[in-house]
């Protein structure tokens, strides 16, 4: 099979599944119309026949038929022959995902019977409500929940993700981490946490704990519109978007609407999604595990943490770097799922991208960087008053060999390790409270003035190393025993 006829026949798969998806939302919504209008409720046959339903992707696989010289990459792997399907939400939001992995499993394996069919699994009616037009007016969620399908949360989790699959009750084997309740029930949480459509958010993503950052981010996004290079638009909570005809930062920085939300995000945006996220997400594990439940749906190539911490070793700096490649964590927000002694392995070409990324931008070689960029273990606590209890954690955090302690960053590598998302943290130390250097309101000033733009340029650049790699950058560390075979 060609490369042009394994695109021409992913092609034809996703229109299929985006005509199916369309077709259940237009009968969902026309339903919905007709019973705030009229008291009508749905015909029987309208779910029975599963016209409210998502569609579904299937096939068979006899275990014979995989390709020799395939390509050496941690995904597109079909482990033993079976039916894999999986059910599909907005098709067209995630063409190129689903390009990229359908084509992938053509090439390789030369399937033959793709199918794409009405699955038994119904679109909760909330989600169709968005752009639909519809007023519910005094119409309670209860009484449309008699008629119409509803968020069953029984329904929605990450079984899958966590190892808890039972395969000896599916009927199919899966084809992807997430179903389509899942990621609808996360696309609408993103909506609600950043203020910005879930379309906008890019492949790579950059975390904060501070508004500076972000700051910093939309005036650098703005330069870059100007210079009319890569990308498109610079998207922000509250529904503002700029161009290079309007690219000024004090739309979006002045925006209202941004405080309205928990965490708000912006999108530099560019084409296939290969732009630039950052999200500020606040003090605290609660927050980062929140935004990466849900950004994980959208399958971004890699997220980074980039913010500050508090330095824990006599010879830091206010201001030095830490990159981390081990974390002790006592974020406690995900040992129910990710036991702590678990290990979270740093990943190779994300630690040499910050690390690159930091050459880069500061101009200096490795020998003088290293007086000011350390790398160890990084502590991630959920007390932000750590310090009044530091002599009961003192031998903890000797042990560990613990340079520095943050409030997010171990959440979001642990979050990446468990959805199977390259992670990486490089963060700037603030203060170092154990030697009496404190985060004073003046000396803070004069720190985030320095600090703040050298610091997001080496994330931004450091999301540009991670480009090169491709596919590579998907390590097999993430993998498990037993893992569907899309990314």
């Amino acid at each position: 099979m060609t490369e042009a006829d394994t695109k021409a026949r992913a092609k034809a798969v996703i229109d299929e599944l985006e005509r199916c998806y369309l077709d259940s939302i237009r009968s969902l919504r026309d339903a919905l119309r007709d019973y705030i209008d009229n008291g009508t409720p749905p015909a029987p046959g309208l779910r029975s026949g599963r016209r409210f339903s998502y569609p579904e992707l299937r096939f068979d696989y006899d275990g014979e038929g995989r390709a020799e010289d395939r390509k050496p990459r941690s995904y597109g792997r079909l482990g033993e022959a079976g039916t894999y399907a999986i059910t599909v939400t907005q098709p067209e939001l995630f063409r190129d995902y689903l390009a990229e992995q359908i084509g992938i499993l053509f090439a390789d394996y030369g399937l033959q019977d793709v199918e794409v069919h009405r699955s038994h699994q119904e679109i909760p009616f909330p989600y169709v409500l968005d752009g639909s037009g519809i007023e519910l007016g005094d119409m309670r969620a209860e009484e449309l929940a008699r008629h119409f399908p509803a968020t069953e949360l029984a329904e929605i989790g990450d079984e899958l993700a966590d190892g808890l699959w039972d395969g000896a009750r599916a009927r199919y084997r899966p084809l992807a981490l997430f179903d389509a309740l899942r990621t609808d029930f996360s696309l609408a949480r993103l909506r609600h946490y950043t203020g910005t459509p879930p379309e906008h958010v890019q492949r790579y993503i950059l975390f904060t704990n501070y508004q500076r950052y972000v700051d910093e981010f939309i005036e650098w996004g703005c330069e870059q519109l100007k210079s009319g290079d890569r990308y498109r638009t610079l998207s922000g909570a509250g529904g503002i978007e700029l161009t290079c005809d309007d690219a000024d930062p004090a739309a979006l920085e002045t925006a209202a609407a941004a405080r309205k939300h928990q965490m708000p995000a912006y999108h530099l945006t560019a084409e296939d999604r290969a732009g630039i996220s950052i999200v500020n997400i606040g003090v605290g594990p609660s927050n980062a595990k929140t935004i990466t439940d849900h950004l994980a749906v959208l399958r971004p190539e890699a997220w980074l943490m980039i913010g500050h911490c508090g330095g824990l070793r006599p010879s830091q700096r206010i201001g030095d770097y830490v990159l981390a490649h081990a974390y002790l964590r006592d974020d406690n927000v995900l040992d129910a799922v990710l036991p702590p002694e678990i290990p979270i392995p740093p990943i190779a070409e994300v630690q040499q991208a910050l690390e690159a990324a930091a050459r880069s931008v500061t101009g200096e070689e490795a020998d003088a960087l290293k007086r000011r960029m350390r790398t160890g273990t990084l502590v991630t606590t959920d007390d932000r008053n750590w310090e009044l209890r530091y002599s009961q954690s003192a031998l903890r955090f000797s042990l560990s060999r613990a340079v520095a302690i943050d409030m997010e960053s171990a959440t979001i590598a642990a979050q990446g390790y468990r959805y199977r998302v390259p992670y990486g943290t490089l963060l700037c130390v603030s203060d170092k409270p154990l030697h009496g250097e404190l985060k004073l309101p003046g000396q803070a000033n004069l720190f985030y003035d320095r600090a703040v733009r050298e610091h997001i340029e080496i994330g931004i650049a450091a999301v540009e190393e991670l480009r090169a790699f491709g596919s590579r950058l998907h390590s097999r560390k993430l993998r498990a025993f037993d893992e569907p075979p899309f990314r």
